[in-house]
């Protein structure tokens, strides 16, 4: 029931809906679709505000392990670019996830292991409310990935992951809640 209800939110957005199309038509290896695109749109509809409020990029995950330097990401990133016309172009965000460890305790001051997959990627997302991500197949059936469930999410519960605490999660929460004062932020 609830895929089915984040699925119907989703599809009504079409900026979303053609960055999906886009990228079944480029087919990255591994890709998905998550972060804010995904969650801030059910957040969105969940209290009355457009649907696209607030959204300020498109991150996309792929996962490409036979080569993780910037050089072979820089392909992919520009290739995707190149098929969206602005203000999309400048909107989707594209990172191989099989190298994420190699730049993201410099950027965040946490340690990251590597993953094996873009799903994994959710797994160590800061909340469970965030951990979602989507991608579509060629006869446009939309594939959901939620590894904590979508509970928190429809009940607008913003909560530490359970199996990883981001030192950095107090300060992402309170702006989330600046966002939509309605979620409830448990420490």
């Amino acid at each position: 029931m609830s895929e089915a209800r984040l699925e119907a939110i989703l599809r009504r957005s079409e900026p979303l809906m053609q960055v999906l199309r886009t990228l079944v038509r480029l087919d990255p290896p591994d890709w998905l679709v998550f972060s804010g695109a995904v969650y801030q749109r059910v957040l969105n509809d969940l209290t009355g505000r457009p649907l696209d409020y607030g959204i300020k990029d498109y991150d996309v995950g792929y996962f490409d392990g036979s080569d993780i330097s910037y050089e072979a990401e820089d392909v992919v990133i520009q290739r995707v670019a190149a098929a969206f016309d602005p203000p999309l172009r400048e909107m989707v965000e594209v990172r191989n996830q099989a190298r994420v460890h190699v730049w993201f305790q410099d950027h965040f001051n946490e340690p990251y292991d590597p993953l094996s997959c873009s799903a994994e990627a959710l797994g160590r997302f800061v909340s469970p409310l965030f951990a979602v991500g989507v991608k579509l197949d060629a006869a446009d059936r939309m594939t959901v990935h939620a590894p904590f469930g979508l509970d928190d999410l429809f009940a607008m519960t913003l909560r530490p992951n359970p199996d990883r605490r981001s030192p950095n999660y107090e300060k992402i929460a309170a702006a989330a809640k600046a966002r939509w004062p309605e979620i409830t932020v448990l420490g």
